[in-house]
């Protein structure tokens, strides 16, 4: 009798050949957990794709942000601005020594502008005609010339009697300043446009406020 008989079968029932039957995992189980992990998946890279979307709408200001260390719309003025616009506001035009060279061939333009300038209340210095570094050089209607200290102070100031000159820097140690006339040079700005230009100097517009 088989070891496999059943005890009491007397041999009537056998178990014969090499299958056995064997343990499984329930199918439906697995396709379960195939199931919730798959949706796990797909949630997972939806929600990655919106905050992508979210992120190219809105993500270079929040970067620019955080760079410069402020949030929503805080603007602070540049320090150099801030003080050159300060420093400007406190000076008036007769604080200003400001010494007037003629750099063309046309003669009396260097008196006739230091006259207009005195008049409208800058102090004048020297008058003459311009250095070989500049004489016959100056294309423009003006160059404005100073210290590097002056930049921030007189020649913003000065700047104002002549619109678009441009502005240079040289060695000096003293704080007088050099309007050069040039070539294309007619006529200082008109009194009306240089008095509005000297009163916003006076009160420069507040930095952007925000929350920082």
């Amino acid at each position: 009798m088989s070891m496999l008989t059943p005890p009491g079968m007397g041999g009537k029932y056998r178990v014969t050949g090499d299958r056995y039957p064997r343990m499984r995992r329930p199918r439906h189980r697995r396709r379960i957990v195939t199931a919730m992990t798959v949706g796990a998946v797909v949630l997972g890279l939806a929600g990655w794709g919106t905050a992508q979307l979210v992120d190219v709408y809105t993500g270079d200001d929040r970067r620019s942000e955080r760079a410069a260390g402020r949030k929503g719309d805080c603007k602070p003025v540049p320090a150099a601005s801030a003080a050159g616009a300060a420093g400007a506001a406190r000076l008036q035009p007769r604080q200003i020594t400001v010494n007037v060279y003629n750099a063309t061939p046309r003669g009396g333009l260097a008196k006739s502008a230091a006259d207009e300038l005195k008049k409208r209340g800058f102090t004048i210095g020297k008058v003459g005609n311009a250095s070989p570094a500049y004489d016959k050089k100056v294309k423009q209607a003006g160059v404005l010339v100073g210290s590097r200290a002056a930049a921030t102070g007189p020649l913003r100031i000065l700047g104002t009697q002549l619109a678009n000159a441009p502005v240079k820097a040289d060695a000096r140690k003293t704080a007088d300043v050099d309007l050069i006339i040039g070539t294309a040079y007619s006529a200082l700005t008109p009194k009306p446009k240089a008095d509005a230009a000297l009163a916003a100097l006076a009160k420069p517009a507040p930095a952007a406020k925000g929350k920082c």
